[in-house]
């Protein structure tokens, strides 16, 4: 048996296009776990309640995963930090849930 393995339930998915303005994921109920990869663009995000700027965030770059787990779905913002960027999020929900 694997330790510390947790099983989810695939619950969406969503692109955002948008980014030139900060931008908040559109979180689907029971949502426990957000894959998020930016695509194109580097991206920056915050969770603190304050807008990314296009240089002040934390930075995401093309082709990484932020696997995002944490309570503040609602605080959390993204934004590009060159034009063209797109945000991919894979979200997750417990099994049997």
């Amino acid at each position: 048996m694997q330790q510390n393995f947790s099983a989810e339930k695939a619950l969406g998915y969503q692109q955002i296009t948008s980014l030139s303005a900060a931008a908040a994921l559109t979180v689907p109920a029971g949502t426990i776990l957000a894959i998020i990869t930016p695509e194109a663009q580097a991206v920056r995000w915050r969770d603190d309640g304050t807008n990314p700027t296009a240089t002040v965030g934390y930075p995401l770059a093309v082709g990484s995963e932020l696997r995002y787990t944490a309570a503040q779905f609602a605080a959390l913002r993204f934004i590009e930090q060159t034009a063209s960027a797109k945000l991919n999020i894979v979200y997750y929900g417990a099994l049997g849930s």
